[in-house]
């Protein structure tokens, strides 16, 4: 997913205004004895064109998040507890094939579309094969071949083994109604302008700045959420987004806030709350292994070496947004623990300047006063760069150029255009610049995103799928190959062990951080937020369990 576009513009200057205030909710007027019913949610993305179609990505539904509690998935899934069991939502039961080609899920027969027809297997079936027909409408590219209903049950097949992609196929699909989609003549472009789901809430009204969503008033097969009344406005950038959240008038978001404490909690010490838990999907250094002499993984290991991952998190991060990845593994704690090879248990990145310099001196390179000159009697130097306007990465960067300079690496920062970064980077058009991986249910994601010579492409070709820094690792795609073909515990434990230790040896790829899926949030009007002490799900509003987020929350006082 490509979070970043929205997440890390600089919060700088003066503070903009939104696009539209809720300074009007019911919730800021209501009297000391009434409850909260509206739950105002914001993102900083900027006007939205009026587009509900839950399989688009660039839909508004989507940009905001409301395209789920409108549309519901057949499972609900952890990012956070990735190990844990799905929890069971549109479908009671799911049984996977032993090789993992095929899931036989069971239909719950309480169900009903807001429109008052029943969800049937039928729907189930429909769209899965909607998502087949139409590659555009399949934003997790999983491989799916056919599904078929047969009573209450529907079975769903795929061309290949999908143990590692579970979570994309159960949680990532918005199940919708057969009767109102084979109506529609082309689903990929479709604005679904009067959406129809099996989520607890409808459309009531939507502007290029805030969309409203009201709570049904029958027919959930669930108990109805608290919140009578979801309010998602679209404030014009991160700035303007944190003054919302900070005067009140947002209640929810996922945005990156410099200085954190300051500029939000300490607003309302009580009530102003940041959770960012790590999931397994990590950022950090990219490097261009097709450019000399990056092309040598022991230069690649000393410039591991000095980077202050402590420095980026806590001045870069504002101590939160990235949570530190400290496993030489580069698997964030604790959600990869349980997948750490025993070689590396312990292990952990640590800054070693000396040792460095001796890891390079000993494989033939040179320090010149405060040049490091390669092999060929070449200096070493290194442009990084990131999208000028997202602040977090261009800080880090800066960090990075200071502690390359102690091996004597010369290193400049390039504030590029974000569409040109992103067209450069695909197409390995880099020397070096920070960006996330893929993350998933297990760390095959992550590995698969830096290492996966399956997405190897010629310099100047787009490899939009990873491998931006077209690593060539006979090993490494073999044993991605081996884990998600595996059929045994025992088989993906090898596989992903012989993963780990060709990401240490090699580093192709720096880690920094892990990726988060979190939110700042109030509790003066709302409580029932996941935590570190009820982690049940993410905190993000536009992923699917934000409608579980929902559906716990209770007005405060009650």
């Amino acid at each position: 997913m490509r979070r970043r576009q929205f997440l890390a513009v600089a919060l700088a200057g003066a503070m903009a205004t939104a696009l539209a205030a809720c300074g009007d909710s019911p919730n800021a007027n209501k009297k000391n004895d009434q409850t909260a019913t509206v739950l105002n949610v914001g993102m900083p993305n900027g006007p939205q064109a009026e587009n509900n179609n839950p399989f688009l990505t660039t839909s508004a539904g989507a940009s905001l998040g409301y395209r789920w509690q409108i549309f519901e998935p057949l499972m609900m899934w952890n990012p956070v507890k990735p190990a844990d069991p799905f929890k069971p939502w549109l479908a009671t039961k799911a049984e996977w094939s032993p090789d993992y080609t095929s899931v036989k899920v069971t239909i719950r027969d309480n169900a009903t579309w807001s429109d008052g027809q029943k969800v049937t297997a039928e729907d189930v079936a429909f769209t899965y094969n909607l998502v087949k027909k139409y590659p555009a409408l399949n934003d997790q590219g999983v491989p799916y071949t056919d599904a078929t209903a047969s009573g209450n049950e529907v079975t769903i097949k795929m061309e290949s083994p999908q143990f590692v992609n579970q979570q994309k196929v159960l949680w990532r699909v918005p199940i919708v109604p057969k009767h109102l989609w084979e109506k529609i003549s082309d689903p990929t472009t479709d604005p679904v302008k009067q959406p129809v789901g099996s989520g607890p809430y409808t459309l009531k009204s939507f502007t290029p700045a805030t969309t409203t969503l009201t709570v049904r008033d029958k027919g959930y097969w669930q108990d109805l959420p608290k919140v009578k009344e979801l309010r998602f406005t679209s404030y014009t950038d991160n700035s303007a987004q944190t003054t919302a959240l900070a005067n009140g008038e947002s209640e929810w978001s996922f945005v990156f806030i410099p200085n954190v404490q300051a500029v939000f909690v300490a607003k309302d010490q009580a009530h102003h709350k940041v959770w960012a838990p790590p999931v397994l999907g990590i950022h950090g250094l990219y490097l261009n292994t097709t450019k000399k002499p990056f092309d040598d993984p022991t230069l690649r290991r000393a410039m591991n070496m000095v980077i202050d991952r402590e420095d980026i998190f806590t001045t870069a991060e504002a101590g939160y947004f990235h949570p530190l990845v400290k496993s030489v593994t580069g698997l964030p704690s604790p959600a990869g623990d349980s997948f750490v090879a025993p070689d590396f248990k312990g292990q952990e990145h640590k800054v070693d300047v000396e040792g460095a310099k001796a890891l390079l001196t000993g494989a033939g390179y040179k320090l010149d006063g405060n040049t490091l000159k390669d092999k060929t009697g070449k200096a070493v130097t290194v442009k990084l760069t990131d999208p000028a306007g997202w602040s977090d990465y261009q800080t880090s960067l800066e960090i990075v150029k200071d502690n390359l300079s102690k091996i004597g690496i010369a290193a400049t920062v390039d504030k590029a255009n974000q569409d040109a970064w992103f067209r450069n980077v695909e197409q390995g058009n880099f020397e070096a610049t920070f960006r996330w991986t893929e993350g998933g249910a297990t760390p095959y994601d992550i590995y698969r995103t830096v290492m996966d010579g399956r997405q190897l492409k010629p310099i100047g070709t787009a490899s939009p799928a990873g491998n931006f820094g077209r690593f060539n690792n006979k090993q490494a795609t073999d044993a991605l190959v081996a884990y998600a073909n595996a059929t045994d515990e025992a088989a993906r434990t090898a596989a992903m062990n012989t993963l780990q230790k060709v990401f240490v040896d090699q580093m192709p790829m720096i880690p920094v951080g892990a990726d988060n899926i979190g939110g700042a949030y109030s509790t003066k009007n709302w409580t029932g937020w996941p935590d570190d002490s009820n982690p049940y799900g993410a905190m993000q509003p536009t992923q699917p369990n934000a409608l579980d987020v929902v559906l716990h929350l209770k007005p405060a006082g009650s």
